[in-house]
């Protein structure tokens, strides 16, 4: 009865432990395990209560075994679950240790139970034998975390860390997850820490003690546990203690080989301490002794002396402390040097610890150092700037100290703007002080502080780039600095938030970006960073608050013809069409239209034909946007007018215009050509410009009427506008070239307003309207009608032309050869006969003075349009000389109409004379079919002239064998012909080979 009683007993003792042991929250996977070998035993002591007990005396051994293990396990639950966290976690080995020996104690007392002399089965006595074994080779481990715990404590305890508050923190921080104290916690944590400092007072051990305290001297360093008033009280406490002289070193600090203060002193076995360096070094060297005794020593024999160590470092520390208290007379001193020198050895303290930092700020070092980023004096800026960017790094107070100082923020901006070295130092600062959100404000309301924070991310200096960068992105929490950035051209965060949203967001940044002015590599650098695309699936939405800010945006970066040739990509098109078409959003129409004007402009650069991008592809889309021109205001039909000009510009423009010309768009432009309004007006004038470029179409002979030419005239007359004035000038040149519509366009005075475009040309641009209005005068030269001949000799337009020849554009070189040509062709009929005196012309030949060297009468400008008279020879002959195929065979025409006929021999004496034989000899070289043409036929005529076959005839020779090889079949025919007026046939047959 006793036995069963005391089994019951002791399952119930052990029970508890596994109650205790389940509330421990250190080693939990440790004591979850213990607990479950605990529970185990205490189920078998509840089974065999229930047997009846033969061998008692046996079972009472057992028991009496069991007992102080179950009494020392339930001790360690009940220790574990209510002791303090930190000094359990720092205790783990020894705990781990703890559970093995108990575990292992528990299965050899189970051994002792006689389950032979027991009523068991042989499954029972199986179990409690696998128990046993299991408990016998338990092992029990060090988490992962806590044996790093563990290091780190070594590694402060071994390399006196305790100085730097940041391990401290970071270690206590370690300490606080593992033991499950929330890190914001930090009354918890200080709560549970000033518990251990008090628990350690119990500890028996002198050694485990002495440990803990020394643990706790470097955890108190951790800003966690030690609130900053505390902190300042023992400052003061112990500097107000130490006087204001600096302590000599003691000869023991001294190492004796380097002579030198030692920072890691290890003591040897012959007694003596060294710098461990040094006496590494010696004994590297191959020494086997001591330096000073000369005993034997080996680099085993070699252990760290904490003591002196720690002694050094008191001494290093307590003349530091008096030091930096005694320097703010000196960084007030008005010696300027005095002043940097000081600064320099601050910043050497300052960079050295952390512990100096916080002396600094102690002693209220901020304020000063703070206003003397004023100082004139860049060395001081620097050492100024250089002292906070190193206190700053330590503590929030610092940073809110730092900024809060008078207008110190704004200070630090400006300082941006200096040389490098001081703007990178101002960077860090900023960047540093930008991780309090308050500062953040400060940074991004200082005045330029954004645009110069841009421009630094925008330098060469990839260091300053990205800390600049860095510093924008903080900023970037609130939207207003989002919006300055993108003004000062940073689109980063503007472009995060257009992605992400929310749609409110995304309504301010798509405002900000059709507000912003943008150079056209903004716009791409925009598109190409991702822009487009949300603003389209803005389009989407049924919001029209969206619709309007997102149409804006795309209205700004269209511009640029990528990004235009992107949106066509990206099927931009039906959406704007959609917009467009949509009377209820009749307020966007204006800027959706020049969206899609754009739109056009970009299928007419130069990188749209190479892409074979369209932006109308269908004749439905051209008729739908054509005839909103009818139907909307001034500003949309400019938009729209000024659209279909870019369309007509483009690889598809020959298809756009015929389309155009087919849906009646003549008669419309027309009517709008009567319009008063400049604008629509001019656009009008100069889409039916581009209709006009195709040649001759019935839809002119409809519709540009007399009246229509009234108007155009008179438009002409009045107008301003130089593009318009040209755009005229191109419609009058190119109107169909029948009678009528010539004779239209002389009685409506066409010509008196060509002449007045050609002869009062001011400036370079306006020679679009000289180019025009040169070619519209071609349609007034023609020799079957002398009398607007006359009307243009009689104007003074021949030497016009004769000046243009020499300073026109190509085309207008052309047209101006044109014109002289058709005059020229009427010469011969013109030229005024010398008559001769009966019966003594056959005694004296007339005088030549006044007689035309190629008419052989009176010849002039105004009267017979004489190319001699007009000096117009050489110019012509300067023409020939161009590279530009259609003003040299334009200008070869009117030089040919001096050997025409009977005018052979005299014309190419006149040729000849202005040089102009040699040129066209050039020209037979020319890649361009038709001008080689006419220039074989020149010469066919020239060459009949013996003396000029003689002195021209070799110097045409190669070229003309060229021509036999490699020309067309009309061109061979003409050189072979001209080689055999120059007898070079018979000798050199084998050059026609195959013609």
């Amino acid at each position: 009865m006793e036995n069963h009683t005391s089994l019951v007993d002791t399952a119930q003792s052990m029970l508890q432990a596994v109650a205790l042991a389940r509330q421990v929250v250190v080693h939990k996977d440790n004591f979850k395990r213990f607990s479950a070998s605990l529970e185990k035993t205490a189920i078998f002591l509840q089974e065999l209560s229930k047997f009846k007990v033969k061998n008692s005396e046996s079972v009472s051994r057992a028991l009496e075994a069991l007992k102080p293990e179950v009494d020392a396990a339930k001790q360690l639950a009940a220790d574990c679950s209510n002791g303090n966290k930190i000094y359990l976690l720092l205790s783990c080995k020894k705990i781990v240790e703890k559970m093995e020996t108990t575990s292992r104690s528990m299965s050899r007392a189970m051994a002792l139970f006689p389950l032979e002399s027991l009523d068991v089965s042989s499954q029972t006595n199986q179990w409690l034998l696998n128990l046993c074994k299991n408990m016998e080779e338990a092992q029990y481990q060090v988490s992962a975390m806590e044996e790093e715990i563990l290091q780190k404590v070594e590694t402060g305890l071994e390399d006196r860390r305790a100085t730097d508050r940041s391990f401290a923190s970071n270690l206590l921080l370690l300490i606080a997850e593992s033991v499950g104290i929330p890190s914001q916690e930090s009354d918890d944590l200080k709560t549970e820490f000033e518990s251990f400092k008090n628990d350690i007072q119990h500890i028996e051990s002198r050694n485990e003690a002495l440990r803990m305290e020394q643990i706790i001297l470097l955890l108190e360093n951790a800003d966690l546990v030690t609130t900053t008033k505390e902190k300042e009280m023992k400052y003061f406490t112990k500097r107000n203690s130490l006087g204001r002289q600096l302590l000599e070193p003691l000869p023991s600090f001294f190492c004796p080989i380097t002579g030198e203060i030692m920072m890691d002193p290890v003591e040897t076995s012959s007694g003596y301490t060294f710098e461990r360096e040094a006496i590494e070094k010696w004994l590297g060297l191959g020494n086997s002794f001591c330096p000073l005794t000369k005993t034997p020593l080996s680099k085993l024999s070699v252990r760290p002396n904490r003591t002196l160590r720690q002694s050094i470092e008191e001494w290093k520390n307590r003349n530091i402390m008096i030091s930096i208290a005694s320097m703010k007379p000196e960084i007030q001193s008005s010696d300027k040097q005095d002043v940097v020198n000081c600064l320099a050895k601050l910043h050497e303290l300052c960079e050295k610890s952390e512990l100096h930092r916080e002396w600094v700020v102690m002693e209220d070092y901020i304020p000063i150092i703070t206003d003397l980023l004023h100082d004139k004096n860049s060395e001081i800026r620097l050492h100024a700037l250089a002292i906070l960017c190193s206190l700053a790094k330590d503590s929030d107070n610092n940073k809110e100290a730092i900024a809060n100082h008078n207008d110190s923020i704004r200070l630090v901006v400006y300082t941006l703007a200096r040389k490098v070295e001081e703007s990178m130092l101002a960077l860090q600062l900023l960047l540093e002080l930008s991780r309090i959100v308050n500062v953040r404000n400060l940074i991004g309301d200082a005045q330029g502080g954004i645009l110069l924070l841009v421009t630094l991310a925008n330098s060469d200096d990839a260091q300053a780039s990205k800390y600049a960068q860095e510093l924008l992105d903080s900023l970037a929490f609130l939207d207003k600095y989002v919006v300055e950035m993108a003004r000062a051209k940073f689109f980063r965060p503007l472009l995060q938030r257009l992605f992400e949203g929310p749609v409110a967001i995304q309504v301010i940044m798509a405002g900000t970006l059709a507000d912003l002015e943008l150079t056209d590599h903004d716009k791409q650098c925009l598109s190409r960073d991702g822009a487009l695309k949300p603003l389209l699936q803005m389009l989407q939405l049924d919001n029209v608050e969206v619709k309007s800010v997102a149409v804006r945006a795309l209205e700004n970066l269209s511009g640029v013809a990528s990004n235009g040739m992107q949106l066509i990509k990206e099927g931009a098109k039906n959406q704007l069409f959609e917009l467009l078409f949509c009377h209820a959003l009749s307020k966007l129409r204006q800027h959706v239209a020049r969206i899609i004007m754009h739109l056009a402009m970009s299928t007419a650069s130069p990188e749209a034909s190479d892409a074979q991008i369209q932006l109308l592809e269908t004749e439905e889309d051209i008729f739908k946007l054509f005839s909103l021109v009818s139907f909307t205001g001034p500003d949309t039909q400019e938009t729209l007018l000024r659209t279909f000009h870019a369309l007509c510009r483009s690889p598809s423009g020959l298809d756009i215009r015929r389309e155009l010309r087919q849906i009646s768009a003549v008669k419309i432009l027309v009517q709008l050509c009567e319009l008063d309004d400049l604008a629509v007006r001019a656009n009008a004038v100069k889409l039916l410009c581009y209709l006009t470029e195709d040649g001759d179409h019935p839809t002119f002979e409809e519709h540009v009427n007399r009246r229509c030419i009234t108007t155009l005239i008179k438009i002409i007359k009045t107008s301003d506008s130089e593009d318009e004035k040209a755009a005229i000038m191109g419609v009058i040149s190119r109107l169909p070239h029948n009678p009528q519509m010539s004779q239209d366009l002389s009685e409506c005075g066409a010509l008196e307003v060509i002449f007045d475009c050609l002869k009062n040309v001011r400036a370079a641009h306006e020679k679009e309207v000289v180019e025009n209005a040169a070619e519209a005068l071609c349609r007034f030269t023609v020799p079957s009608n002398l009398e607007w001949q006359k009307r243009v000799a009689e104007a003074g337009i021949v030497p016009v032309l004769v000046k243009l020849l020499a300073s026109g554009a190509p085309p207008t070189k052309r047209n101006a050869a044109i014109s002289l040509k058709q005059l020229s062709e009427s010469s011969s009929n013109l030229t005024t006969p010398v008559k001769t005196n009966g019966l003594l012309s056959c005694c004296f030949a007339p005088s030549e003075e006044g007689i035309c060297a190629v008419h052989m009468g009176i010849c002039s400008t105004e009267t017979s349009f004489c190319l001699l008279e007009a000096d117009a020879v050489r110019p012509l002959v300067m023409v020939l000389r161009e590279r530009d195929a259609p003003a040299c065979e334009a200008s070869l025409d009117a030089i040919l109409t001096l050997i025409e006929g009977v005018q052979l021999q005299n014309g190419c004496k006149v040729l000849e004379k202005a040089g102009a034989v040699a040129p066209i000899i050039k020209l037979l070289n020319s890649s361009c079919s038709s001008l080689q043409e006419k220039t074989l036929g020149a010469l066919q005529r020239i060459f009949r002239l013996v003396d000029f076959k003689t002195k021209y005839g070799k110097s045409a020779q190669m070229s003309l064998v060229d021509i036999t090889q490699r020309g067309s079949s009309s061109t061979k025919s003409l050189a072979a012909k001209i080689l055999a007026q120059l007898n070079v046939l018979n000798e050199q047959s084998s050059f026609f080979d195959g013609t």
